[in-house]
């Protein structure tokens, strides 16, 4: 990279972050979208959740920006799928815009996530293979479409179950963002490289406001657009990106959410709880009851993050077949606080 593309893409960055953050502040003020506080907050007073709605504008100006500075380098196999997946995004963002106005209900919410993912991967954006050790590299097949349905709607939903206390969802989105768009571009891609880091900026100027005390929550139109539009990038980057990124990076940038999300899901099935019901018993809310601050159980959740964006950079330099190795650590990490917790949590009366 020259020097002027450098100041360039970092004057983007600038801009995007005020920019989101002035929009954030506009929304926080003018736009009465409240959270009331129930039984089931990790919040005490009303609070604005408008504010993924910032996000949401902010990563289309910041694409329309780099459209007209002829910014988009070539792709593999063309653009028709990103014009899809735009399509799709903007579908995801009105939609649950509606749902922080008037509550469309769970299924409904689902429909729309299902319809969405059907139509990116009716233009292609398939995981076509996967690589395990012993076995090498398999092409999936028609198997490709059902684990790629399962991802993205998982990703989107596990992104919008997490988002719960001050700092969680927008810093690790710019966590993970920033580490996608570093190996993006380490690996010689360009294009995917751009819109990661407008998401990343995006979610920083958000993020300034949303840190404890949170003055403004981001909604269902920030956490189910970044899940999926992380998710759908994720796979587009292995199919269509020059860095041709490998499948298992966004899942290892993400795994602390999705640990917490699949964790949590099987012990509340397993206790015989509306799986679908909104409740306070995910891992990171059960550390918030048990004593830590939105800050501390932020901080944990980001600094893991960080970890796991370090072992995907590892990770991307590997053999293909030793990939998946990376989560091991991570999987023993989980398995021990989550234990810790909720040992702790039953000790408490928190959890059955």
């Amino acid at each position: 990279m020259t020097l002027e593309n450098f100041l360039m893409h970092l004057g983007l960055g600038v801009a995007v972050f005020v920019l989101s953050a002035f929009l954030t502040w506009v929304l926080m003020k003018r736009v009465r979208i409240i959270d009331e506080p129930n039984e089931r907050s990790s919040h005490t007073n009303p609070t604005p959740r408008s504010g993924g709605i910032a996000i949401v504008v902010t990563f289309f100006i910041g694409l329309a920006a780099l459209w007209l500075l002829d910014g988009f380098p070539p792709l593999d196999r063309g653009y028709s799928w990103f014009w899809a997946f735009l399509v799709a995004a903007f579908l995801i963002a009105a939609v649950s815009i509606a749902d922080d106005l008037r509550g469309l209900g769970f299924k409904a919410k689902l429909i729309l996530q299902a319809g969405c993912t059907v139509f990116v991967m009716a233009l292609g954006v398939v995981i076509d293979q996967v690589s395990l050790p012993f076995f090498g590299t398999w092409q999936l097949g028609w198997l490709a479409y059902p684990l790629t349905f399962a991802w993205v709607v998982g990703l989107t939903n596990a992104f919008n179950f997490m988002d719960g206390i001050d700092g969680i969802a927008g810093g690790t989105a710019a966590v993970a963002a920033g580490f996608f768009a570093v190996m993006v571009f380490q690996l010689g891609g360009g294009f995917l490289y751009l819109v990661g880091w407008v998401i990343l900026w995006a979610s920083l100027g958000f993020l300034l406001w949303n840190w404890q005390p949170a003055k403004i929550f981001m909604g269902d139109s920030g956490s189910q657009f970044l899940g999926f539009v992380l998710a759908v990038l994720a796979v587009a980057a292995g199919r269509f990106d020059n860095s041709h990124l490998s499948y298992y990076v966004m899942p290892l940038l993400f795994f602390h959410f999705i640990w917490d999300t699949v964790y949590t899901f099987f012990r509340r099935w397993r206790a015989g709880e509306n799986v679908t019901q909104a409740h306070r018993t995910h891992i990171y809310q059960l550390l918030n009851r048990l004593g830590l601050s939105h800050s501390q159980v932020t901080a944990w959740y980001l600094g893991a993050g960080v970890l796991q964006g370090l072992a995907a950079l590892a990770l991307v330099h590997a053999q293909a077949e030793l990939r998946v190795l990376a989560f091991a650590p991570f999987v023993l990490l989980y398995v021990l606080v989550t234990r810790a917790v909720v040992r702790r949590a039953r000790a408490q009366g928190l959890i059955a």
